[in-house]
């Protein structure tokens, strides 16, 4: 007879060796991070995200990633489900459909345990997909406290290892995310950031007026920085702690850009543009940097799975980049395509966008010259525009651009990329613009972009008008100048 002591004992151990031959994968969001705040990206003043630059000299550092769509909730439907937005339904603040496979139920079929901190709702497009493991904004001291992150974070490692299985887990930092932080009137449950700056340490972007409004805001969105950078090394620390950071791929990234007019919720390239940094032990060169390959969220599920040798399911519209990882080539990644939906509060406001490595053109079919955009990230900040508009052309300028776009745009993002001169009727770009109105045009037709009956028609205001309410239903009810 078997003593069921060494029976145990065995099962344990090859669950144990079976967890340590696995790679983990814990994936660190920001939220509304402006990708040049971190120090490694030029940001300013030197010292603001130390744990994060001190993460870079350890990682792969990527010049040209992106997140797909600028906002929380398509976001991070497009890293759940591996498809660009019209491809799961998730166009916005709504779930993608049932049918869609996600990362989750992918891993967890494969003996992974799935864990979240943070961000839950959003992070979490289906109701199929079910975390083992799940606290919200509330139970993180509103998403603002390290030393909670630290605990929660903690207790997950150490029942991942209790069970012998490798982990999936998704840390969702609420920083900096409006509220920013006040300090002499913290948000209740939050922490105090490990440094406090001021309206005169601001470096303001230069998509923005230098005013002392949006000054005063941007120091306060600094604070929540800083609390940010003090949560990923708080999570950092508990990896560290627990033994699995050397089996463990690790990813910084940002959801979108600020949460500032010409950034969250557009597709300039300040809205996309995000930090990502990869950490993997024994895979990857600490301090390596590509600043050639364009990469995307909707690549981290097919990275995902290739990395942990998970079958991956149909219908991925992104690519691993695991030859990236391992410092080797990779053909076809000389664009990248961002887009917009719908926003918070169910208005459709539908913009596509391409990237290469110098230029950007965006389609947005939703502007008809009476179309008045706006979204719930403009703040003190455009208090203050609107302000200094009534004296200065130049801002009213970018505040009327702001509101009302123009159907096309082009920029030259060698030279400009704070998109602030658009380049659409400049022939002396018509080559390129064709360029990229192709490249364009094959990524809608690649994946069924209902908007991609609107581009071909751009110049008949009356079929682009029907093809967006055919789309998004009674589109236009939304966008109506609010009464003074």
């Amino acid at each position: 007879m078997r003593c069921p002591f060494f029976a145990i004992f065995f099962t344990l151990l090859a669950s144990t060796l079976f967890a340590a031959d696995r790679p983990n994968i814990l994936l660190f969001t920001a939220d509304d991070l402006h990708a040049e705040s971190l120090g490694v990206y030029g940001g300013k003043p030197e010292g603001l995200t130390p744990n994060l630059d001190k993460f870079a000299a350890e990682s792969m550092k990527f010049n040209r990633a992106h997140v797909n769509a600028a906002i929380c909730a398509p976001c991070r439907a497009i890293i759940a489900t591996g498809r660009y937005s019209h491809r799961s339904g998730a166009m916005g603040f709504m779930p993608a459909r049932e049918d869609v496979p996600d990362i989750v139920n992918t891993l967890q079929a494969a003996g992974y345990r799935a864990g979240i901190l943070g961000k839950v709702g959003h992070s979490t497009p289906k109701k199929s997909m079910k975390w083992d493991y799940s606290f919200d904004q509330k139970d993180l001291g509103n998403g603002r406290n390290p030393q909670i992150y630290y605990e929660r974070a903690k207790t997950f490692l150490k029942e991942c290892q209790d069970a012998g299985k490798p982990f999936y887990f998704m840390v969702n930092s609420h920083d900096p995310h409006r509220p920013y932080c006040n300090p002499d009137k913290l948000t209740p449950g939050a922490a105090m950031p490990s440094k406090v700056y001021r309206a005169k340490d601001v470096d303001v972007p230069g998509f923005l007026p230098d005013l002392p409004g949006v000054r005063a805001e941007l120091a306060t969105y600094m604070n929540s920085t800083r609390r940010l950078d003090d949560t990923f090394g708080k999570v950092m620390q508990a990896l560290e702690e627990s033994g699995e950071a050397d089996n463990t791929l690790v990813l910084f990234i940002t959801d979108n850009g600020i949460a500032v007019p010409f950034a969250k919720c557009n597709t300039w390239f300040h809205s996309t543009h995000s930090p990502l940094l990869v950490r993997w032990p024994k895979h990857i060169k600490p301090g390596s940097i590509d600043d050639q390959h364009f990469v995307s969220v909707v690549d981290f599920f097919p990275t995902f799975v290739d990395v942990t040798k998970v079958a991956a399911p149909e219908g991925l519209d992104g690519r691993s980049f695991l030859p990236l990882l391992k410092g080797e080539g990779q053909e076809g990644r000389e664009y990248v395509f961002t887009q917009i939906d719908s926003k918070a509060g169910g208005a459709a406001v539908p913009m596509r966008c391409v990237q290469s490595d110098n230029y950007g053109y965006i389609y947005n079919p939703f502007s008809d010259g009476e179309y008045y955009y706006r979204n719930n990230n403009e703040g003190m900040t455009m208090v203050a525009m609107n302000q200094a508009a009534k004296n200065d052309p130049a801002i009213q300028a970018r505040v009327d651009l702001f509101r009302y776009r123009v159907p096309e745009e082009f920029y030259d993002l060698k030279n400009d990329p704070n998109c602030l001169n658009n380049l659409i009727d400049n022939p002396d770009y018509a080559d390129k613009i064709k360029e990229l109105q192709q490249q364009l045009v094959a990524q809608m037709k690649a994946t069924e972009d209902p908007m991609l009956a609107a581009f071909v028609s751009r110049d008949d205001r009356a079929t682009v008008d029907k093809v967006l309410t055919a789309t998004y239903g009674n589109w236009k009810a939304k966008g109506k100048k609010p009464k003074k």
